[in-house]
C-alpha cells in the first residue's frame, strides 16, 4: 500500500525486453537506498516489485498487462518517473489509501497557470467517471491529489508549488498520457451498496 506522496523524482536507466515482459532499471538514489528484493516501489503509480539494486539503481520486471494498462510501455531511457516506497506500518498517512493498481490512462487536456498554483485537466475515461467527485482524491502518475472540478469527460486538479516541484508534474504536457487510479473506498462501496438497489 502506498500514499501517493512522491518521495523522489527518478530516471530510467535501461529498459531490457525480455520474452512476455521488459525489465525496467531506475535510478533512484533515496528509494533504492534501503530497497531489498521483494520490496514494493510504485514507479509512476504502478506497484513493482523490486528483483535487484546497486548503486542507487533498482530493476524490476514488468509484465504486459501492466504494459498494456498503463503508461510504462511509453518510457524510453531519460524518462523521469515520481517514486514512492511501500507505506511503513506506523507511518503517517498523509495522502489516502493507494494500491499501486492502475485504473486507467487519461490525457493531459489543458494547463492554465496562476501566480502561485496550476489547474491541469485531464480526460476522464468514462469507466472511472463514476468514482470521481469533487473534493475527492485521486491518484495521477502516483501523486495523490484532490479534484477541484469534475465534468462529464474531465476532471482538473490544482496544483500548489510543492507538487510541481516535487513531482513529474510540472513536465506534463498537452496531449500527454498519465497513469490514474481512482479511490479504492468509492469501488467498495460501489459493490456494497449494488445489491441494495
Amino acid at each position: 500500500m502506498f500514499t501517493g506522496l512522491v518521495e523522489e523524482v527518478g530516471e530510467v536507466v535501461a529498459l531490457t525486453k525480455l520474452d512476455d515482459s521488459v525489465r525496467i532499471a531506475v535510478r533512484a538514489p533515496r528509494v533504492a537506498t534501503d530497497a531489498r528484493h521483494g520490496d514494493s516501489i510504485a514507479v509512476d503509480g504502478v506497484c513493482l516489485t523490486v528483483v535487484d539494486t546497486a548503486d542507487g539503481v533498482f530493476s524490476a520486471d514488468v509484465m504486459q498487462e501492466t504494459l498494456d494498462r498503463s503508461r510504462l510501455g511509453s518510457y524510453v531511457e531519460g524518462s523521469r518517473v515520481n517514486l514512492e516506497r511501500a507505506l511503513a506500518a506506523g507511518a503517517r498517512m498523509g495522502g489516502h489509501i493507494v494500491q499501486g493498481h492502475v485504473d486507467g490512462v487519461a490525457q493531459v487536456l489543458s494547463r492554465t497557470a496562476s501566480e502561485n498554483w496550476e489547474v491541469i485537466r485531464f480526460s476522464l475515461p468514462a469507466g472511472l467517471a463514476r468514482y470521481v467527485v469533487e473534493k475527492g482524491s485521486i491518484t495521477v502518475n502516483g501523486t495523490s491529489l484532490t479534484v477541484s472540478a469534475v465534468g462529464e469527460d474531465y476532471f482538473e486538479v490544482s496544483l500548489i508549488p510543492t507538487t510541481l516541484t516535487d513531482t513529474t508534474a510540472s513536465s506534463l504536457a498537452t496531449g500527454e498520457n498519465v497513469n490514474l487510479e481512482v479511490d479504492i473506498v468509492a469501488k467498495y462501496v460501489e459493490k456494497m451498496v449494488r445489491g441494495y438497489h
